[in-house]
């Protein structure tokens, strides 16, 4: 009863991030636009976020591990408030970058949520409890984008002064309602733990270890194809398609909708059925053939068949593979090891914006599809490769997986 108590605490509070945080998705490139900026300004626009999220991640979770996540979350929490209010009172395209940069800072508080669940979930109840964290991500999605794009029709800034609103009432909600994961005694022993500074050669001596390798490498590659997609659907709506802010928040809504159900529901269900391995393969090959058809995407309808297997695949990989890292390391490090997969993540966030805004406009609509599917397609042999057959075929001592 108790954990069922602290994993309902800690998916509100995930949910009311995120539905801030899917606010402001469909208006950013149109609030951008105002200032005059072009599509390759809005794509570093949005890889600024991502570059203080992919550098600011693995700190806060691995802070998390010493002082405890409700700190963690206090801080961050408190940075996307101030944030979004610099966004809804931003003068000049400098500003906007400002407050992204700000929010990026202080918006990695994801991997810290996996980390609270990761404390008070069996390891083989993980995948379920993570599940949760992507429903959140589904459910802020649903409504987010959608209250984003009627409210923009009104006030281009009255989404972001909601976001700062609702971040607002996150913050109360984490000093008054959410109780440490970490008890004292825990801290103290994790603190004495002897662990690797973060750096470069930290980080590459993760992605080289043979149990979270294949997987980092896997999250990776998987969200640069999928973050092309998210990154740039505004801009590919409009000129594709000539969608308007509230026709993108509608569209975003229905990808919200299809993760919740896929992350809430089916996670569990196929986490207690089939092995991880076999899941994230499964996965890659989904997102395969839902890219594929956005790369020849030519009307509304269409475009809503292929999103089924985009959100498929995308909720079941991003759950599924957070449990399975959780899975394979000592329990000191579950917080620093969701960071780095955090960081990986806010990663592609910087890359594949400034790629797909590129191939958009040197390549045309087709291209960004195209290109992602081609990168998955490498991905589904890897994966086949290094993370599903090792569990089953002998390997030779030569053989790295």
């Amino acid at each position: 009863m108790k954990q069922n108590k602290l994993l309902a605490s800690i998916f509100l509070i995930v949910f009311i991030d995120l539905l801030g945080f899917s606010l402001i998705l469909p208006i950013l490139p149109f609030y951008a636009i105002r200032f005059q900026a072009t599509d390759f300004m809005i794509g570093l626009l949005t890889a600024s976020y991502a570059v203080a999220q992919f550098i600011a991640a693995p700190f806060l979770g691995r802070l998390s591990d010493r002082f405890g996540r409700r700190p963690i979350l206090l801080i961050s929490i408190t940075g996307n408030v101030i944030g979004f209010i610099i966004l809804a009172l931003a003068p000049n395209l400098m500003w906007l970058f400002i407050a992204r940069i700000l929010a990026g800072f202080t918006g990695g508080n994801i991997s810290v949520a996996q980390a609270y669940i990761a404390d008070v979930t069996k390891p083989e109840e993980r995948a379920k409890g993570l599940g949760l964290i992507g429903a959140a991500f589904g459910l802020g999605f649903i409504f987010g984008p959608a209250l984003g794009g009627m409210l923009s029709s009104w006030l281009t800034s009255a989404p972001a002064f909601l976001a700062a609103l609702l971040s607002s009432i996150n913050l109360l909600m984490v000093i008054f309602w959410l109780p440490e994961s970490l008890t004292a005694e825990r801290r103290q022993e994790l603190a004495h733990t002897t662990r690797p500074p973060f750096t470069l050669g930290a980080m590459l001596s993760a992605l080289s270890r043979k149990t979270v390798g294949p997987l980092l490498y896997t999250r990776f590659f998987f969200g640069v194809a999928f973050t092309m997609f998210t990154s740039i659907f505004a801009l590919w709506g409009l000129h594709q398609l000539n969608l308007d802010e509230q026709q993108t928040g509608y569209i975003l809504a229905y990808i919200g909708l299809l993760s919740a159900i896929v992350q809430g529901v089916g996670v569990g269900i196929l986490a207690k059925r089939f092995r991880d391995q076999h899941l994230i393969l499964a996965a890659v090959i989904l997102m395969t053939m839902g890219l594929l058809g956005w790369a020849f995407t030519t009307t509304i309808p269409m475009l809503l068949i292929i999103l089924i297997p985009v959100a498929l695949g995308g909720g079941v990989l991003n759950t599924i593979i957070n449990a399975a890292l959780s899975k394979s390391v000592e329990p000191a490090d579950v917080g620093a090891i969701l960071g780095l997969s955090s960081s990986l993540e806010s990663l592609t966030r910087v890359i594949s914006p400034l790629l797909g805004t590129y191939l958009l406009q040197s390549l045309g609509n087709r291209s960004p599809g195209l290109a992602s599917t081609a990168l998955l397609v490498l991905l589904a042999v890897y994966v086949l490769r290094y993370v599903v057959l090792p569990e089953s075929l002998p390997l030779s001592n030569n053989q790295v997986v």
